[in-house]
């Protein structure tokens, strides 16, 4: 059931928030003990929100698709009166007196709070292999990884623990999890959803979004979260645009690229065929499927690697003394941060400028772009090295290579299920588009995931 599908029999008063609260906390109860997606669980507070939203409904009032929804957000999201981890032995006693703006909205949305996700320590990884908290297990199959860092937010979605749960992206950790977990994982562009109150990672490459169960799911989020806020000051005045499809919509006449360098080098092969059908299928929907030449996506990868390593070491620098409070592959992260000279994070910041620049001239040629969201399904927990053909890769690297430089862009990017290999586990296409253009992102995936309900 998605997000809309609840709504509706919320509406026709078939089910009630109580019992989708109740269920949710049954089926974490169940899965939580083995897949280890949540650090916090507000039962109490969670019921007595579903009541209220119950009473509100009886009553008339009308909060929209999301009222008596169960939701879930990542343990960066700070939460008055609820503690927030970051997944960080450093944090794992604070308790904020305030609410991240995205808790608010979502608040303010009769959405209901279930709990708090895990995820990689101090969103700096993508295995949510967490030294403090312990490992998070992806449902489809738990030897292997949820990706990350929202590696619980993934979890907790794909297990159908809760309908959405929020997670923060600063190179891919939305869209890896969504991508290993067979989720959708929405980055909107930057300045589109406030940061505030988020325990940030880097200070100009975090963003904010959803993981969801659909498309039209994420739409209905990122219409209850998006929007200026003063207190953020890389929040953006740009109008919000209403970003729900139609049941019916059409792609017809959108030119969709398909790049011809980089982003379908070192693939494994199941991966390469299904982004591949995707843009058939996006053809045979009338949509115009133009092969591309990208500007350097290695190159921008090694200027978005540059800024994290100073931006994330600069954010952590005062908590640098007490080492033995972090795990041994973030510890290692921060510490050549801090070996980064300041001529190189400054050349990397005018390289992003100029790569911004060339990559802006390719949305006069096409609307979007389809790439596949990691070059892998999800790897065994603890390996360290994926293999494309004769050639090896750290596993790291090989996750974040297709997603990290859409962040450096700041462009808006969808990851949605596309296929699966061999054994069954997902893998993702991602659709990147131009500046706030997310309603075009997901109407392509809405399009794409109609056609896939109608063939099955």
């Amino acid at each position: 059931m998605t997000i809309l599908e609840a709504a509706q029999a919320l509406r026709k008063r078939t089910v009630s928030s109580a019992e989708l609260t109740e269920a949710a906390l049954g089926r974490i109860r169940d899965l939580n003990p083995n897949l280890n997606a949540f650090i916090t669980v507000v039962e109490d507070s969670a019921r007595a929100q579903a009541k209220i939203a119950d009473a509100d409904l009886s009553r008339g009032t009308d909060r929209g698709p999301l009222h008596g929804i169960p939701i879930a957000v990542k343990d960066v999201f700070e939460t008055r009166g609820v503690r927030t981890t970051c997944g960080s032995a450093l944090f794992k006693d604070n308790v904020p007196a305030r609410d991240a703006a995205v808790v608010e909205k979502l608040a303010a949305s009769g959405a209901v709070l279930i709990g708090k996700t895990g995820m990689h320590e101090l969103a700096y990884g993508i295995t949510s292999n967490n030294p403090h908290f312990g490992t998070i297990r992806n449902p489809r199959d738990p030897d292997r990884i949820p990706g990350g860092s929202s590696g619980g937010s993934g979890a907790a979605v794909a297990a159908e623990m809760v309908f959405m749960a929020m997670g923060s992206d600063t190179g891919g950790s939305i869209r890896i999890p969504a991508a290993f977990c067979g989720t959708v994982g929405l980055k909107p562009t930057t300045g589109r959803v406030s940061r505030y109150g988020v325990m940030p990672l880097d200070f100009s490459l975090d963003h904010m979004g959803p993981l969801t169960r659909s498309a039209r799911d994420a739409a209905v989020i990122l219409e209850a979260i998006a929007g200026f806020d003063a207190r953020d000051d890389t929040s953006s005045r740009v109008p919000v645009d209403r970003y729900l499809p139609p049941s019916d919509c059409s792609i017809r006449g959108v030119r969709v690229g398909l790049p011809r360098n980089f982003y379908f080098d070192r693939l494994d092969p199941d991966v390469d065929a299904a982004v591949r059908r995707m843009a058939a299928t996006a053809e045979s929907l009338g949509a115009h499927v133009i092969p591309v030449q990208v500007p350097d996506i290695a190159a921008l990868n090694a200027v978005g690697r540059v800024i994290l390593l100073a931006e994330a070491s600069a954010v952590m620098e005062k908590y640098l003394t007490h080492r033995d409070q972090f795990g041994s592959d973030v510890l290692a992260l921060l510490d050549q941060g801090r070996l980064l000279s300041a001529t190189d994070y400054i050349n990397a910041q005018r390289l992003r400028r100029m790569m911004q620049r060339d990559f802006a001239q390719l949305w006069q040629r096409v609307d979007c772009l389809f790439t596949p969201t990691t070059p892998m399904p999800a790897p065994r927990i603890g390996q360290t090295v994926a293999q494309f053909g004769d050639q090896t890769e750290d596993v790291r690297l090989a996750a974040t290579r297709l997603v990290r430089g859409i962040n450096v862009l700041g462009l808006p990017a969808l990851s949605m299920p596309c296929g699966s290999d061999r054994h069954g586990l997902p893998f993702g296409l991602q659709i990147v588009g131009r500046p706030f253009d997310e309603v075009l992102i997901l109407r392509v995936a809405a399009a794409l995931e109609d056609f896939m309900a109608t063939a099955r």
